[in-house]
């Protein structure tokens, strides 16, 4: 980020880049890492599907969701005199927590069981897609997508089918690729050499599957990689550990892949960034978020959730915006969003995640560090 800063315009401007002119570059490349990150998080998650467990992920990323995209609106129209459609767009834009720059505060290996890191990832790997059906509504109310007569087309199309074809997609596409690698070693004693390519062929095939049929395919990768790593545990022993030992292999390429695009895109986002942006509104929807509404949705969402105050107050304060957001908001400005509007939302999304960035990496290592150290005192 020092470095973006220092070579755009804070710094010497040899390497500024215009965030409304590149926007279809920016668009593709912070999607390859979305969709790169939602794939491995689905891998680390080898909680069963049904387990108890997922409810706090779940209740995050679809109450707290919800909640936090009606928060950031309202704060967007009265405070910051957005119109409606342009103050759910930006609610929509900044409430999914990322999935990329969040990996530190995610599960640490596919055994951990730590409720904690748990709930973040699968936070992390459902709200990418859960966070859509609020862009379109933005979108929509905003005159630049169809959303029907009391908003039917938009329940319809882009709440209920795109939500559960995504996910039903992944799941069958994960399973049917795991149930082959499982076929090939366990009747035919053959295994295949390039485990890695197999992984981005799906994240491939799902994802681009998922947004031929309409639905999303941020949701379908994640299901994919989770379903991937299901196969895997219902495996026999033989198989299991065999397998287990080529998802290692696979998880640990992908969080190559992903740790080099987050640097990219980051160093991008420093590039971007103009003394203009750091205005008052931008600090304080900031503030307004990470202070204020986070809390409130981790609190709300979590009602009747086993889990402790330590663990609630740090879902509360972990909730990173990076190049989730930076695709959203790409995405908007690529389906029509006017100018002014555009370069206002332009101005308060990037502040926040220059914001995010600085405050949650600076405070994410002697957090977690602590967090551990109490962990270990308990038992």
């Amino acid at each position: 980020l020092a470095l973006g800063l220092i070579l755009g315009p804070f710094g010497f401007e040899v390497a500024s880049l215009d965030p409304m002119g590149a926007a279809p570059f920016l668009e593709r490349i912070s999607e390859l890492a979305v969709i790169i990150s939602l794939f491995t998080a689905g891998l680390k998650l080898r909680v069963r599907i049904g387990d108890p467990q997922w409810k706090l992920a779940v209740r995050l990323a679809f109450v707290s969701m919800a909640v936090t995209v009606g928060l950031i609106a309202l704060f967007g129209f009265y405070a910051l005199s957005l119109p409606l459609g342009a103050a759910v767009l930006l609610g929509a834009v900044l409430a999914p927590t990322d999935p990329v720059l969040a990996s530190d505060v995610q599960m640490a290996h596919p055994g951990d069981r730590d409720r904690l890191r748990l709930g973040l990832t699968g936070e992390a790997g459902l709200n990418d897609g859960t966070a859509f059906p609020f862009v379109m509504l933005g979108l929509g109310l905003l005159g630049l997508h169809e959303i029907g007569p009391w908003g039917w087309r938009w329940f319809a199309v882009d709440v209920v089918w795109a939500i559960a074809g995504g996910l039903g997609i992944g799941l069958v596409c994960g399973h049917a690729v795991g149930k082959l690698l499982v076929l090939l070693r366990d009747r035919h004693e053959e295994t295949v050499a390039r485990d890695e390519f197999i992984s981005l062929g799906l994240i491939a095939f799902s994802y681009g599957a998922a947004i031929l049929l309409k639905s999303y395919g941020f949701l379908a990768v994640f299901a994919a990689g989770l379903a991937l790593r299901h196969v895997e545990l219902r495996a026999n022993e033989r198989i299991r550990e065999q397998t287990g030992e080529k998802m290692r292999t696979v998880l640990h390429t992908n969080e190559q892949f992903e740790r080099m695009l987050e640097v990219a895109l980051v160093l991008l986002l420093g590039a971007m960034l103009s003394p203009s942006y750091a205005d008052t509104a931008s600090i304080a929807l900031a503030g307004v978020l990470f202070l204020i509404v986070r809390p409130v949705a981790v609190w709300i969402g979590t009602r009747g959730v086993e889990a402790t105050g330590e663990e609630k107050t740090l879902l509360a304060w972990f909730g990173i915006r990076g190049i989730g957001s930076l695709y959203y908001l790409m995405y908007a400005l690529e389906h029509g969003v006017p100018g002014d509007i555009g370069r206002t939302l332009v101005s308060l999304v990037l502040c926040v995640m220059t914001i995010s960035i600085l405050v949650h990496g600076v405070s994410v290592t002697p957090i977690m560090n602590y967090y551990e150290r109490r962990k270990k005192t308990a038992k």
